[in-house]
């Protein structure tokens, strides 16, 4: 059954030792499909992905996916110790891009919880940036 929440993501990319923090507070959809959990809202500001629909996939601690719809359509898998290939669309053309997963902690339940990511991005091999996602997740009833 899916739930209303409040969500809050505060995102931290590091480039060339240059951070950049973006914080987000919105309302969503939260289920659980078998063992995995599906977090739904829709992009607003101050997020370069304003108005697009993301979906975030957290399949326990070993594995979150992100998928945006609307726009700019992306989708980037997360997984500790894993380089994945992903498509972003950058709205002027899609560009594959190289995500390596260094860390996932989550202690999300069906009452709610946070989760944190860590992942490298590349593109042909050559580090763009180090990103840090920290997720949590309010269920109305909790």
């Amino acid at each position: 059954m899916k739930k209303d929440v409040l969500i809050t993501i505060k995102g931290i990319q590091t480039v060339d030792g240059e951070q950049d923090v973006v914080e987000l507070t919105t309302t969503g959809s939260f289920y659980r499909k078998n063992e995995t959990y599906y977090l739904t809202y829709t992009e607003a500001e101050p997020s370069s992905f304003e108005g697009q629909r993301t979906t975030l996939k957290l399949e326990n601690s070993r594995r979150v996916s992100m998928i945006r719809h609307g726009g700019e359509d992306s989708s980037l898998v997360v997984e500790r110790g894993v380089r994945h290939q992903c498509c972003f669309d950058t709205g002027f053309g899609t560009m594959l891009i190289g995500v390596s997963g260094r860390n996932i902690e989550n202690d999300v339940t069906d009452n709610g919880g946070s989760i944190h990511f860590q992942y490298s991005l590349d593109v042909n091999t050559a580090l763009a940036s180090v990103n840090d996602v920290y997720v949590t997740i309010k269920t109305y009833e909790s």
